[in-house]
């Protein structure tokens, strides 16, 4: 694990998973390495009540009944579209739910404009096209395809980026469970579904409007709807969990102090109610100020402190990162958090001291290099 930049959940959390793998005596599909309630201890994290002998610490922070509902979803025949904003933690769920099941949640196509009906059904190795004819052998399977074979789960990452023709190529595999494959003859032209094949799709509910799913392809899955997280504390939680992560995976040792996590939460609080507030898009940020672009604030921070700063998070380093972070378009971005430093933070800078003064200071700074 030491060798990858970023393991897959299954590889990162396996010792866990053989834990609850060797203890759950729970119900489940024939073809799955975990019950559904232990997979949603898995996701969640455990509770006294379920009598474990070490404790699971939560991965995935959201309500439980999303979790169930998904899970339900993957012992069905129907496939599961997690629908929602950005930094809702969709492909995160996904990743988790996927290890859980099978313990394989690599098997991924991400949706762009430029997929095409190959990322999902198959392709060919074109020298052993040549040399040796069309085959089994020279075929190239795409994850889907590696997921039908193996009764395992594939992913489809941003479905709705995806043209209607790609979309359209999922129908048959979601409702028929198999692929033809007409170059071929025989058995190998067709390529049938194992028993627990299952798609799980992720789309961003701010995406309407690109590539419509079709109203055959709606049916063949069931919507599950990942709310934005507006609980102050599980928000918090989430900040505090990606940010011991990020501080084990670059091994650094940097104090964080919860005053500044404060001050971090704060900050988007106050820039989600301007946006509320805003009467057209150029009152508003560019940014969706979700969860996982705060996190992503925090880390820029973290690692400037790290490799320019005192080894500590400041103030300083905070205020900047936010500001350089949040300023994507000139001049509507920086004219809104120019008022907002000017208004909001210089009053709380007078009134609370602590962080405030500082971090005022540093995002005054970098708004004023950026002019």
């Amino acid at each position: 694990m030491s060798d990858m930049l970023r393991a897959p959940a299954e590889t990162k959390y396996a010792d866990e998973l053989d834990y609850l793998e060797s203890v759950d005596s729970g119900p489940k599909p024939s073809t799955w390495r975990l019950s559904p309630k232990m997979i949603r201890t898995f996701v969640l994290g455990s509770e006294p009540s379920d009598g474990l002998e070490r404790e699971v610490a939560q991965k995935w922070f959201g309500e439980r009944s999303v979790v169930e509902r998904a899970i339900v979803t993957l012992a069905s025949d129907r496939g599961l579209l997690l629908l929602g904003d950005p930094g809702t933690g969709k492909s995160w769920l996904a990743e988790l739910l996927a290890a859980a099941v099978c313990r394989n949640s690599t098997q991924v196509v991400q949706g762009t404009a430029g997929t095409t009906e190959d990322h999902i059904k198959y392709s060919w190795n074109v020298s052993m096209v040549i040399a040796k004819g069309q085959s089994r052998e020279s075929m190239i399977p795409s994850p889907i395809m590696t997921a039908m074979e193996t009764g395992t789960i594939g992913r489809f990452e941003e479905l709705t980026r995806s043209t209607s023709d790609v979309q359209d190529a999922l129908i048959s595999i979601l409702s028929e469970k198999y692929v033809s494959v007409p170059e071929l003859k025989g058995e190998d032209g067709t390529v049938f579904a194992k028993p627990g094949f299952a798609v799980i799709a992720t789309a961003n509910s701010r995406d309407r409007g690109v590539n419509d799913l079709s109203s055959a392809l709606k049916r063949r899955f069931n919507f599950v709807q990942i709310p934005v997280v507006t609980d102050k504390r599980s928000e918090a939680e989430i900040v505090r969990f990606r940010t011991e992560e990020l501080l084990r995976r670059h091994q650094i040792e940097l104090d964080v102090p919860p005053t500044l996590l404060d001050v971090l939460l704060r900050s988007f609080e106050d820039l989600r109610a301007v946006a509320t507030a805003a009467g057209s898009d150029d009152e508003r940020l560019e940014s969706a100020l979700s969860t996982a672009e705060q996190i992503g604030v925090l880390e820029d921070a973290i690692l400037h402190s790290n490799f320019f700063g005192e080894r500590a998070l400041t103030a300083h380093a905070l205020g900047s990162s936010l500001v350089s972070s949040l300023s994507r378009r000139a001049p509507e971005d920086t004219s809104i958090l120019t008022k907002y430093l000017a208004n909001t933070v210089h009053q709380r800078s007078e009134q609370e001291g602590g962080e405030w003064p500082q971090f005022l200071a540093a995002g005054l700074e970098t708004l004023k290099a950026l002019a």
